[in-house]
């Protein structure tokens, strides 16, 4: 067999299973083993107190779940929704106990695998987003994407 290449039975071990997801030019590879669901856009009810990029919740079948905008956690400028906003429903741990959470997404691509072979340090500047908030970047079609910690942006 020639090296390098891989017959159909045969995996790569250093693929992660991600949906992929984009805010503004942006985009973000978020572990495919969250992702609870993905729906259109609902109405939203804002919560008095709340902290600025968890701003209100809602009602995704009968369960209250709040909704992230992590253009506002990254320090990114805000947008209207558009045809291609999606809400992607995650289950993260906080505090040990499995909680959902809806994130805002102006689009989502996706579902695929990105290579964990060709992980990039998580520069120290010149970012949108503070790189605790980052597990790693990697290349996805010969782009940059990231690859949040979900659970360190939402604590």
């Amino acid at each position: 067999m020639t090296e390098g290449l891989k017959t159909a039975g045969e995996h790569d071990a250093t693929a992660m299973q991600v949906v992929m997801i984009g805010l503004g030019e942006e985009k973000f590879a978020l572990d495919a083993g969250l992702v609870r669901e993905i729906i259109d856009p609902v109405p939203v009810t804002k919560v008095a107190g709340a902290r600025s990029f968890v701003p209100s919740v809602i009602n995704v079948r009968g369960n209250v779940i709040p909704l992230a905008d992590l253009r506002i956690r990254f320090g990114m400028q805000q947008v209207d929704n558009s045809a291609d906003t999606r809400i992607v429903v995650i289950e993260i741990e906080i505090d040990g106990e499995p909680v959902l959470v809806g994130v805002t997404a102006d689009k989502v691509y996706e579902v695929t695998e990105i290579s964990q072979a060709n992980v990039q340090q998580t520069p120290r500047v010149g970012m949108h987003w503070k790189p605790e908030f980052i597990r790693f970047i990697t290349k996805w079609r010969e782009e940059f994407v990231i690859v949040p910690n979900m659970e360190r942006i939402l604590n």
